[in-house]
């Protein structure tokens, strides 16, 4: 059986969606076609005076709040390296990065505690948000450095 993507290309070549309705106009994706026809005004009022899903707000502030941290590992990374390169103690770099590490670390464990609180409220598993891991977030730090 042919591929799919093959027979759309060879359509698209030959010309076959050039006198679609609504061709060069943006796609109006606003009204859920499975939502009860009832419930679409309040939807569509809800939506726009700004309001979502509970779930889908918590997601939004688990990510913002999942970057502020990733932000301060990795001003801390930066700075171990230039106090490194400065000749600073070792000792005092390396406990200085010990605690921001720590901090970092408490803080995924919050985040995976709140992670693992909205994927039981999410209504499919596509939406689940994945966990954080420590070690994967430090590696990615150190090789942003890396020239």
């Amino acid at each position: 059986m042919p591929n799919i993507e093959e027979h759309i290309r060879k359509a698209m070549q030959d010309g076959k969606f050039d006198d679609l309705p609504g061709k060069g106009k943006p796609l109006t994706l606003q009204d859920d076609p499975h939502a009860d026809p009832e419930w679409a005004l309040a939807f569509r009022m809800l939506k726009e005076a700004g309001f979502s899903l509970p779930w889908i707000e918590e997601l939004k502030e688990i990510e913002a709040d999942i970057e502020t941290a990733r932000a301060g590992l990795r001003q801390a990374w930066e700075w171990r390296r230039k106090a490194e390169v400065e000749g600073m103690r070792r000792e005092f770099v390396a406990l200085e990065w010990e605690r921001a590490f720590m901090r970092f670390q408490d803080r995924v464990a919050a985040l995976n505690k709140r992670i693992r609180d909205v994927n039981l409220e999410v209504p499919n598993a596509r939406f689940q948000r994945p966990m954080l891991e420590v070690a994967r977030e430090v590696r990615r730090v150190e090789c942003e450095g890396v020239d």
